[in-house]
Order: structure tokens, then C-alpha cells, then sequence
């Protein structure tokens, strides 16, 4: 794990004060099909570890100076402002009552609550706020139980970034880990997270993928973050690195035998632009249509898509450039050829993009929180260095 300034897992608590729409529908593995080799991956697609010959520039040390910590570290919290907008939000969330997690509600947002609860607490050297965070995360353990992958999957990142930033006891650490060793194979109605990330190529398998990774940074577990990575490189369109998904319906792949997650460069259906679109999630609006749906199940997969960006972006991989900028090319088309900019919970993507891109797609100064992740008007607001 990495060592933060303060409140590095699995050491004592140093840490700072130490004293939109129900996307429910997607049954997993539902009329699903692949093209000729969707099932091969470089390597086998049931084990960890990268795969040879691949291009890929993932370092297997320490990520570059000074960006340490699974989201944020503690040195960037503490550069941020407290003052404007973005950061009352933020402050008057964190200022609520303390809720109650519960890992099987998909639709439950205390995630995030208590996320916003460890920046401020961060922030301001808080020493109480983070008590606070440190009883939720202890209380998420177990409240998986009962539900389903998509739920685990949503909720289960935030209090994992949460616990990175205000530090654990070393014997709640150690209850922590273990946990988060087991519970990403924890069999819930059939599926794990493991195997919903490695399967599902839409919203499911994204926000599997994204708190998957960030439980493989915390562990420190080197193979287990290769594979993320290799897995989520398929998912963007690298099928020689990852093709191991059971597709959907294939009205919007632009190329049916050779499924993708997100559609490559200069991809067409009968003369149309569908360069960046999300065929796995798209398909929810029904066939190939012009003009196309707007369809919101697209905007939740990429709140998965884009958090794992930002996690292994952070372990040396160069995410935002893999398949001729997939992710940046998916937001640019609900843009211009779907009209559609992100709004509700989608609209702390929008931060991200144009932070780590240099954009300026429409994002509000005021950005609402996700299903898995939020804040990003105060935490990236800024454009990358």
C-alpha cells in the first residue's frame, strides 16, 4: 500500500485527527452472444496476470512523484481550496448526520456522504469527522449481504478511497483487508465482482471494475492490479489484451464479429457516426436508430469506466491515450452527435474530462455527486499539471 502522509493503512492510526435513473435491468448474463473470439484473451482470461506482447506502459512500482493515494492523496487534499461553491457543497454535505451503509442498496448514496466526510475531515485536520468515517467504513463491512454485484459495485469504492485517506487502527485495518480480500469473491446471486467485471461489458462490469481496482490498490496486490488493467484495455477496444465479454445485442457495433466496449475511431453503422459509442449500453434505447437515443444507462457505465481510468492512472498506465482516446471519444459523442450532456449524478464526470483532457465539455460549478464517486468539483476542478 502506499505510504501517505498520514493515515497510511495498515500502520497505526496517524492519520488526520487521529485522536438519475435505477439502472436495474441488466440481468447478468441475459441474452448475451460474442463474435468469433470473444472469448479468447492474450493468456488465459480466468487467471491474473498481463499478457505478452501487449503495449502497454504500466509500471510495476511506485506510481510518479507526488501522486499517491488510491483517488487523491493527502498532499492534494490539503492544496485544494476552502472557499467557493464546490467546497460549501462539499463542506455542508460532509456537516450531515453520520447515515447508515448498507453495500446492498444500489440507489444508497451514504457512499458518497461519507467520502465527502473524509476530504473535509482531511482538510481541515478534523479529528472527530474522521472517527466518524473510520466507524462507517468498519460498519460497510458485511452489508453486502443480500444483494447483487451492480450494488457492490456502485457502493463499495467510495469507503475504500474513504479508508485510504483517513487511516485505519491497525486492528481495524487488518479486519479491513481481510474483508476486502474476500468480498470480491464473494458469490452474490451467482456472481462475484471479479466475475462481473471480467463478463459484463456495460454498466455492471465498469463499476465492478472500478471498485475492484481500488481494492487491489489497497492490498497492494500487484497481479490483481495488472489484471484490472488488462481487463478494462479490452474493454476500451484492445481485444489482442482482453476479450473475454459476453455481449448484448449488437445493433451498435460497428463491427459485430470483433465486439467492443466502446466503438474505435471512425466507426460507422450505415453511414452514421458511432465512433465512441457504448454498444453494451446503448443497446438499451433499442436498435440502431438515427437519430440516436439518449440513452442514460451510456452515462452510468462511463461513472465506472472513468473512476477506473483515474485509479490506474495514478499506477503509471496511460488510460487516457489507450485505443486512440476511447473514453474522451465516448464523451465527445453524446456531445455532438447525441446532443446529450451529462446531467443529475452524471455530472462529476465532467470534471474528470476535462481535467485529465484539457477540454471544456459543460460541467457546473456545483456538480452533483454519483453512484460511486463525487466530489470532482473540488478535487479536479483545476485543470491537470
Amino acid at each position: 500500500m502506499l505510504a501517505l502522509a498520514c493515515g497510511a493503512p495498515g500502520g497505526e492510526t496517524t492519520g488526520p485527527g487521529s485522536t438519475g435513473s435505477d439502472e436495474t435491468t441488466d440481468e447478468p448474463g441475459s441474452g448475451t452472444t460474442t463474435g468469433s473470439d470473444g472469448t479468447t484473451v492474450a493468456g488465459n482470461p480466468t487467471t491474473d496476470g498481463g499478457s505478452e506482447g501487449v503495449d502497454d506502459t504500466t509500471t510495476t512500482g511506485e506510481p510518479p512523484l507526488g501522486t499517491g493515494g488510491i483517488w487523491i492523496s493527502i498532499e492534494e487534499v490539503m492544496a485544494l481550496p476552502t472557499s467557493g461553491a464546490a467546497w460549501d457543497e462539499l463542506l455542508a454535505v460532509a456537516m450531515q448526520g453520520p447515515g447508515v451503509p448498507n453495500l446492498s442498496d444500489q440507489d444508497q448514496d451514504d457512499n458518497v456522504m461519507v467520502l465527502a466526510k473524509a476530504l473535509v475531515c482531511v482538510r481541515l485536520d478534523d479529528g472527530a469527522l474522521c472517527d466518524e468515517v473510520r466507524a462507517s467504513v468498519m460498519a460497510a463491512m458485511e452489508t453486502e449481504n443480500g444483494g447483487r454485484t451492480l450494488a457492490l459495485g456502485r457502493e463499495l469504492l467510495a469507503y475504500v478511497v474513504a479508508a485510504d485517506l483517513v487511516g485505519l487502527s491497525d486492528a481495524d485495518d487488518a479486519m479491513f483487508r481481510a474483508w476486502l480480500a474476500d468480498v470480491i469473491h464473494e458469490d452474490l446471486e451467482g456472481r462475484t465482482l471479479v466475475t462481473t467485471h471480467e463478463d459484463r461489458p456495460n454498466n455492471w462490469g465498469t463499476h465492478a471494475g472500478a471498485s475492484r481496482v481500488a481494492v487491489a490498490v489497497y492490498l497492494g496486490d500487484q497481479a490483481e492490479m495488472d489484471r484490472c488493467a488488462d481487463v478494462f484495455h479490452g474493454w476500451l477496444g484492445d481485444r489482442q489484451t482482453y476479450a473475454g465479454f459476453a455481449y448484448g445485442d449488437l445493433w451498435w457495433q460497428s463491427d459485430p464479429s470483433n465486439p467492443v466496449g466502446i466503438n474505435p475511431v471512425g466507426a460507422t453503422i450505415m453511414g452514421e457516426n458511432v465512433d465512441g459509442v457504448l454498444p453494451d449500453d446503448q443497446r438499451r434505447g433499442g436498435p440502431f436508430a438515427w437519430p440516436p437515443p439518449q440513452e442514460n444507462y451510456v452515462y452510468e457505465a462511463l461513472q465506472g469506466a472513468i473512476a477506473q481510468a483515474v485509479i490506474l492512472h495514478r499506477r503509471g498506465h496511460d488510460v487516457w491515450n489507450w485505443e486512440d482516446q476511447a473514453l474522451l471519444r465516448a464523451y465527445l459523442w453524446l456531445d455532438q452527435q447525441a446532443s446529450y450532456p451529462a446531467a443529475g449524478d452524471d455530472t462529476w464526470q465532467m470534471h474528470l474530462v476535462n481535467h485529465y483532457y484539457g477540454t471544456t465539455l459543460p460541467a457546473p460549478e456545483v456538480a452533483s455527486s454519483g453512484k460511486n464517486m463525487g466530489w470532482t468539483d473540488w478535487t479536479h476542478a483545476a485543470p491537470a499539471p
